[in-house]
């Protein structure tokens, strides 16, 4: 058994939980704090409970795309010969994470966008609120689209970041 391996992988099985959980839960309060601060999941909104699923989702989407990159640049650390600094790793996985945070909201924000133009005179939040759950479905259907469509783009985007070691070029 390669020992050095099976230490990485649980290192990184539990650094992708950790941030998985923390993300997910930011999300679902900052979700709840800005739209629905009446509302939570107990409740009987069903249209509430879907869209909070489908942000959560979609959100779960990006990070799926962002944390190789993150693993990456842990196990660049272990396997090169020069030492990598644990503040080092610390900045690269922030930034990576701020730019999925960052790309998320942009997505949901232009979710809503999209839905608004498309739907003239049809408010969301007051429909959601209002437990419609056909809008709270299609905005969800919208988002999640969106989201798996632009999950690529943005697993490169964050790949291009790390840090890889120089290679010449023999050709």
């Amino acid at each position: 058994m390669n020992t050095k391996l099976f230490t990485l992988s649980l290192i990184e099985i539990i650094l992708s939980i950790l941030i998985t959980v923390v993300i997910i839960y930011t999300t679902y309060k900052i979700l709840k704090w800005l739209f629905f601060r009446e509302h939570d999941l107990r409740g009987n909104n069903l249209a509430f409970t879907i869209f909070t699923s489908g942000v959560i989702l979609s959100t779960g989407i990006i990070l799926s795309a962002i944390l190789p990159s993150i693993t990456n640049i842990i196990r660049l650390s272990t396997t090169q010969i020069e030492v990598v600094e644990t503040s080092t790793i610390i900045l690269y996985s922030g930034l990576y994470l701020l730019i999925g945070f960052v790309v998320s909201v942009l997505i949901n924000t232009s979710v809503f966008f999209l839905f608004s133009i498309l739907t003239r005179g049809v408010d969301e939040f007051k429909e959601i609120k209002n437990n419609n759950i056909s809008v709270s479905i299609l905005v969800v259907t919208i988002l999640i689209s969106i989201t798996i469509i632009l999950k690529d783009s943005i697993a490169l985007l964050i790949s291009s970041l790390v840090p890889y070691p120089q290679v010449s070029n023999f050709l």
